[in-house]
């Protein structure tokens, strides 16, 4: 199971600190529970491992069978929460190189996630004589990035097997009743699947959100859920400091109130790039409103160690850092020996790449808590369905816990707004005209 440990604590955070916010969370407990808390109308992934539709869930193995019997590719385009979490476990359990593997299951691309016409015209070049299907993830429809996309590859789609056979391809994982996107599903007979109406799109990863396009990949969606209901078990009846979500949260907001309002997750394994992703979203559009919050940065060691290292070891004092340990690698490599010894290296001769990078890890800890860095370490099983169900679910934990410790909804993103609004008056979207001259003269 999942555990947190603390490395030299008392040497940052000298007060008895879990004593004094255990009636806090214990308050912040109740809310999640029960969704009586600000927000708690979107707090249906608190029990969504245990109270999942089953139906709905067949449904999705049944189309990710189809996908795969079907395509050599899939587009998944979506945005944000749409697509970060279903990268993030395509990355780590399948590879960050899964779409250049030998396999048996179809390529997946993420599109919508930006606004660059190379990249798109890039995946419609790979796509070039290749079956593929759609999954367009939305809860409106009519967010412009995912919106666009979509009129492109799904005019590709029609114009290779006509409206008949391109809506045996389209997969809309959308709005249960409403929307421009369930209405526009609806008229043209696609399949669709729930985003449902009481979970953001953030924590949306063990909905059909995520669960369809990881499913293509090939990832065991059961022991993914499976993972996720162990921890949710966790996280409702050990209602202490046992249980590794409230560790972490009470931590985490404790060096935030002692001078540490910058997290940096880190962990040693590539694969988890785009879990540190996913993480960063989950945090920063939970916590950051009313001027309040931690602010999440992640790194990558052993490279970013070669980079940002220097500014952890050396620089400005507001920083801890959080280390994600996966455990062994699935492939056990050793270092060769070498006659002549030309690069001093013959002491690791035998050793495997796992005692390197541990021996990596130990010495980073023990330099950056030298260097006044606080250090945090979250321990998961390994890298499995499971291990990652439980950690996806951890944090997420933990993250409606820290929201309701730093008194903020952990579950709106009415910041994200603001930029939406500007784009749309600068495109000359009807109804924003008046806004349209203002901006553009604040730009001159």
């Amino acid at each position: 199971m999942l555990n947190v440990k603390l490395f030299q604590m008392q040497k940052f955070l000298t007060e008895p600190y879990e004593e004094a916010l255990a009636p806090a969370l214990k308050e912040a407990q109740v809310k999640l529970q029960t969704a009586s808390g600000l927000g708690g109308d979107f707090t249906g992934w608190v029990h969504l491992p245990r109270d999942y539709d089953k139906e709905e869930f067949a449904r999705i193995k049944a189309a990710a069978a189809k996908i795969q019997g079907n395509s050599k590719a899939l587009v998944v385009i979506g945005i944000g929460g749409s697509y970060l979490g279903a990268r993030g476990v395509i990355d780590c359990l399948c590879s960050p190189n899964y779409n250049l593997k030998k396999k048996n299951t179809p390529n997946v691309y993420f599109m919508g996630n930006g606004l660059s016409a190379d990249a798109m015209k890039e995946v419609m070049d790979l796509l070039d004589g290749q079956d593929f299907s759609i999954n367009v993830i939305s809860k409106s429809g009519t967010t412009t990035e995912p919106a666009v996309a979509f009129r492109f590859f799904r005019a590709e789609l029609e114009k290779r097997y006509g409206k008949t056979g391109a809506k045996e391809r389209i997969f809309a994982t959308t709005d249960k009743a409403r929307g421009a996107l369930k209405s526009l599903a609806d008229a043209e007979g696609w399949e669709t699947f729930v985003v449902p109406d009481n979970v953001g799109g953030r924590y949306s990863v063990l909905t059909a959100v995520g669960l369809l396009p990881v499913a293509v990949a090939g990832v065991d969606v059961d022991a993914l859920m499976g993972g996720a209901a162990k921890m949710m078990e966790v996280c409702e009846k050990q209602a202490d400091f046992s249980c590794p979500s409230w560790q972490y949260a009470a931590t985490r907001f404790a060096l935030y109130k002692a001078g540490y309002p910058i997290e940096v997750l880190a962990c040693y394994d590539p694969a988890f790039r785009f879990m540190l992703e996913w993480w960063k979203q989950l945090y920063g559009e939970s916590e950051g409103k009313d001027g309040k919050g931690l602010f999440p940065a992640s790194v990558e060691f052993t490279a970013d160690l070669h980079s940002m290292g220097q500014y952890m070891q050396s620089g400005t004092r507001n920083i801890f850092e959080t280390v994600v340990r996966l455990g062994a690698s699935e492939n056990q490599l050793y270092v060769p020996k070498d006659e002549e010894d030309g690069d001093g290296l013959n002491f690791l001769a035998g050793e495997s790449m796992d005692y390197i990078r541990d021996r990596a890890m130990e010495g980073t800890l023990l330099a950056h808590y030298e260097g006044g860095v606080p250090n945090l370490i979250i321990e998961a099983d390994g890298k499995t369905a499971d291990a990652l169900g439980q950690l996806i679910y951890f944090f997420e934990y933990a993250c409606g816990l820290s929201g309701y410790l730093l008194e903020v909804n952990p579950f709106d993103q009415p910041g994200v707004e603001a930029y939406k609004k500007n784009m749309f008056a600068l495109l000359g979207k009807p109804g924003y005209e008046d806004r349209k001259a203002e901006l553009e003269a604040k730009l001159k």
